[in-house]
């Protein structure tokens, strides 16, 4: 069992599987009324830099483990912001041996495409969810006639998001589905959603176990800023969605460089908010380059500095939404070059965070998406 105390409570998790609690995560604080632990991945990419071939083998893990006779069409799900990456990577590793599967990204960025369904993710600092039809048809075809879904997102503790999903996808239509498979990294859930829906769900996951809670009476309530924004910003996002959210089945690198003045040294592969998964896709072919790679991303989820979070700056947006983003756990002085991978122009980038980043020796690049 792991105990973690927290300024407004105790977190306790148990499994019982012999697993390295350390190996795969650590605790932090959101600075959050509804919830205020948080389960910090050290394989997601997103607020612990990780090596682009760590991500790839826990990618790898989760999609041996999902059924092999999944009844055809496979709709893939991945929850925005935090497992996007994730679930284009277990996608691709899950589609490698000739499987068919439309993967589809939740979003809270809305896209020119033809809404499907809203959700929410009810503990979450910004709650609300998109769901969009895929543009390519024999995709959407896929989507509208999955019978097996396949949700990931980095982790479960009650289901209640599962749920909340499953449920607006059955209102809007989504008719023939018989099958559902939870992929999350960690699932502290116990099985509560098979417990809530009327057909079989598989729970897919590198570790298992339950939690509990127990809340401080005299804590303070965390203050939680106001990034609960699903809306269009001022900045014009990229024409290119092809990693998720208006539907993917191949996985294209389009965000080329030349990988020469990279090879032998530290680089840090730095995504925004949603857009991670390309810049993934760089910073695997980097290291297979010859680079010594690093993955993190901005992130809209406010935690505070301590445990699994060493450090952090705060910043506006990349989407002209006029709302807070975080970067956590980067020391630029610990790379000698770091690329700053976004879907909007650069004008759009907080000034704060581009003199943050050129604040040591690394040699800072912008790289925008088309």
């Amino acid at each position: 069992m792991l105990t973690i105390e927290l300024s407004t409570g105790v977190i306790s998790v148990s499994s019982e599987q012999p697993t390295d609690f350390n190996a795969l995560f650590e605790m932090a604080e959101r600075n959050n009324p509804k919830r205020s632990f948080l389960f910090v991945s050290k394989v997601l990419g997103k607020h612990i830099p990780v090596t682009p071939s760590a991500m790839k083998a826990s990618h790898r893990a989760l999609a041996t483990k999902i059924p092999a006779d999944l009844p055809p069409p496979i709709l893939f799900i991945g929850m925005a912001e935090t497992a996007v990456g994730l679930a284009a990577g277990v996608h691709r590793e899950y589609t490698r041996a000739g499987k068919q599967a439309c993967l589809v990204t939740s979003t809270r960025h809305p896209v020119d495409g033809e809404l499907f369904c809203e959700f929410k993710e009810n503990h979450s600092h910004a709650t609300d969810h998109l769901i969009y039809l895929p543009e390519e048809p024999q995709l959407r075809e896929m989507f509208l006639q999955a019978r097996s879904l396949v949700l990931v997102d980095d982790e479960a503790t009650t289901g209640n998001t599962f749920c909340n999903l499953y449920q607006s996808l059955s209102a809007a239509g989504l008719s023939n589905l018989s099958q559902i498979v939870t992929v999350t990294l960690t699932n502290w859930s116990d099985g509560a959603l098979a417990k809530r829906l009327d057909i079989p769900v598989n729970e897919v996951c590198l570790i298992s176990g339950s939690w509990s809670w127990q809340p401080k009476e005299d804590a303070q309530i965390p203050v939680m800023p106001s990034v609960n924004v699903t809306a269009r910003g001022l900045a014009p996002m990229a024409t290119q969605q092809n990693w998720g959210r208006l539907g993917c089945k191949q996985h294209t690198l389009t965000l080329a460089r030349d990988y020469a003045p990279y090879i032998g040294k530290k680089v840090l592969v730095l995504g925004t908010g949603e857009f991670m998964w390309q810049p993934f896709l760089l910073g695997e072919q980097l290291e297979a380059a010859g680079a010594e790679v690093y993955l993190s991303s901005t992130t809209r989820s406010p935690i505070s500095i301590g445990m699994a979070i060493k450090c952090g700056i705060a910043f506006s947006d990349n989407y002209g939404l006029g709302i807070a983003n975080y970067m956590y756990n980067i020391v630029p002085d610990e790379y000698q070059h770091i690329l700053l991978c976004c879907e909007t122009p650069d004008a759009f980038l907080d000034p704060e965070l581009l003199s943050y980043l050129s604040s040591g020796k690394a040699a800072l690049e912008v790289i925008v998406h088309d």
